[in-house]
């Protein structure tokens, strides 16, 4: 059965959908709500105690699911070009040759899955532009950079976090 935070969860997958509708109000709406479900689910999980694995790992999938929908829905309507989306994602690459290297290390198991405090920059700031895009609004080419200083700075932050969790086990 799955718990309250993690079908919090869930809902974002069906928010995404909400982009395939080409209004601003309800792609906004959408986003909205998506940052509250993204809000809640951490904090309900942790004041139930029922923090869990799954949850961990479900909810920033939750994030990117959104996230990478929605940068797909732009590019095909030319709001977006392809490199501003890569940009957008920059630290989910980081994460996955992160992933990678704990796979191949051995360290995978022993690895303790949490939030880290540039993933939920980034999230923020993904969520943002999103809002930003569903407006019509035009970034700075420059301000597409951030995310990928944030996707580094998240890997940094995760490789420090491995060095004390891997040998603390």
């Amino acid at each position: 059965m799955l718990s309250l935070s993690n079908s919090l969860s869930l809902l974002r997958a069906p928010l995404a959908l909400l982009f395939l509708v080409e209004n601003s109000s309800c792609r906004v709406a959408a986003i909205v709500l998506a940052m509250l479900t993204d809000s809640f689910d951490g904090y309900l999980a942790r004041k139930r105690k029922t923090v869990t694995r799954l949850g961990a790992v479900l909810d920033p999938a939750m994030d990117k699911f959104f996230v990478l929908f929605a940068l797909v829905v732009f590019y095909t309507e030319g709001k977006i070009e392809i490199w501003q989306s890569c940009s957008m994602i920059a630290r989910d690459f980081f994460l996955c040759v992160f992933g990678i290297y704990l796979s191949l290390a051995g360290f995978w198991e022993k690895y303790r899955v949490t939030a880290i405090r540039w993933g939920k920059i980034s999230t923020a700031l993904q969520f943002l532009f999103l809002i930003g895009l569903s407006l019509n609004l035009v970034f700075p080419s420059y301000l597409y950079s951030i995310f990928v200083l944030f996707g580094g700075l998240a890997f940094i932050e995760l490789w420090q976090l491995k060095k004390l969790t891997v040998s603390m086990k």
